[in-house]
C-alpha cells in the first residue's frame, strides 16, 4: 500500500494511498451536482417515510408504519377492481341468460362479450385448448366444426355449465371401454378393428383385416359410433369417418385408443364463473370458427 501523500505526476492531484497492481486512486472530490442530488434523495426519503407506508415492524411485531396519508396499494387495487366491475355491470346484466341472437344483434354487447370471453378463456381454458383454441392431441380443437357434444351456442353454454365427466350431477358423460387393458378384445382383434376404422376414414388399410374388424365393430362399437361410423353427439361418440381425431388418426394411435379407452375430463364452470361470464365465454368459443347454426343465427361456431 502506497503512502497517502503521494502526488500523481500527470495530474498533480494527491492520491488516496490505495494502490492495486501499480494503479493509484486519485483523491478528487465528488462532483457538486452529484452531491446535491444525493442530499435531495436523502431528504425526499425522509419526507416519504413520514407520509407513506415505509418501515416494517421490528422483530416480534407485526405490521408497518402507515404514514400520515394512510395510503395502501391493496386498498387502491381493490377499489380499482370494484370500479372496473361497476363499469362492466350493465353489460354483464344484459348477458344474463341472453341468447346468441340477442348478443349478436347488439354490436356493443357483442364486442363486450367477445372481450370478456377471450379474457376468461385465457385464464381458464387456454392451458388445455391452447391460446387460440387450436387444441392438441387429447384436447379438442375449438376452431373447426367438429363437435362431440353439439356445437350450437346453447350446446356450448351447457357444456361449460356441467363439464364433461366432471363432478357436476348433470355432467355430460360417455365412456369408451378399454378393450385391450380390460381384455375385452385380443390384440389381434384390436388390430383388425383398427384396419376397419382406417377404412371408414378412407385411409390405407388391410382389406382382409378390415373385413374381420367390420364384424367386431358391429358387435362392439356400432351402438355408440353407429353402423356407418358417423358417431352420435347425444352420446359424445365421435365421427370416425371425417379424419378429425382427438387422440390421433394413425394406425398406431387408433390401436392405442381402442386398447386403453381414453377418458378425458373437462371441469364444470358452474359456480366457478358467473352466469354472464359463462355466456360471454360461450360467445367467444362459438365465434372462433365454423360450426353449427343455432336458431337461425348467421354466424357459425367452431370446436369439438
Amino acid at each position: 500500500m502506497a503512502e497517502h501523500n503521494h502526488k500523481d505526476e500527470v495530474t498533480g492531484v494527491d492520491t488516496t494511498g490505495h494502490e492495486w497492481d501499480g494503479i493509484r486512486e486519485l483523491d478528487n472530490p465528488l462532483p457538486r451536482w452529484w452531491l446535491w442530488i444525493f442530499y435531495a434523495c436523502v431528504a425526499w426519503s425522509v419526507v416519504y417515510m413520514i407520509f407513506m407506508p415505509a418501515l416494517p415492524a421490528p422483530p416480534g411485531f407485526e405490521g408497518f408504519t402507515r404514514g400520515l396519508t394512510g395510503n395502501s396499494e391493496r386498498v387502491n387495487v381493490a377499489q380499482q377492481m370494484a370500479d372496473l366491475q361497476a363499469s362492466r355491470s350493465a353489460n354483464f346484466e344484459r348477458l344474463q341468460n341472453a341468447d346468441f341472437q340477442a348478443i349478436e344483434s347488439d354490436p356493443e354487447l357483442f364486442r363486450f362479450a367477445i372481450a370478456a370471453g377471450r379474457s376468461a378463456f385465457g385464464d381458464n381454458c387456454a392451458t388445455c385448448h391452447g391460446s387460440g383454441g387450436g387444441g392438441a392431441v387429447g384436447y379438442p380443437n375449438l376452431n373447426d366444426d367438429i363437435w362431440l357434444w353439439g356445437g350450437t351456442f346453447e350446446d356450448i353454454r351447457y357444456t361449460l355449465h356441467v363439464g364433461i365427466r366432471s363432478d357436476h350431477p348433470d355432467t355430460r358423460f360417455s365412456q369408451m371401454p378399454a378393450y385391450g387393458r380390460d381384455q375385452l378384445l385380443s390384440q389381434s382383434e384390436i388390430r383388425d378393428v383398427t384396419q376397419y376404422v382406417l377404412q371408414l376414414s378412407d385411409q390405407s388399410f388391410d382389406a382382409a383385416a378390415a373385413g374381420r374388424g367390420a364384424e367386431i365393430f358391429a358387435m362392439q362399437c356400432a351402438s355408440c359410433h353407429m353402423e356407418d361410423g358417423t358417431g352420435d353427439q347425444a352420446q359424445g361418440a365421435p365421427n370416425l369417418t371425417d379424419r378429425d381425431w382427438l387422440y390421433g388418426g394413425s394406425a398406431a394411435q387408433i390401436e392405442a385408443t381402442i386398447h386403453r379407452g381414453p377418458y378425458g375430463v373437462m371441469p364444470s364452470w358452474e359456480g366457478r364463473l358467473s352466469e354472464p361470464m359463462i355466456t360471454a365465454l360461450a360467445t367467444y368459443v362459438y365465434s372462433l370458427g365454423g360450426g353449427q347454426e343455432d336458431g337461425g343465427d348467421e354466424m357459425g361456431a367452431g370446436g369439438q
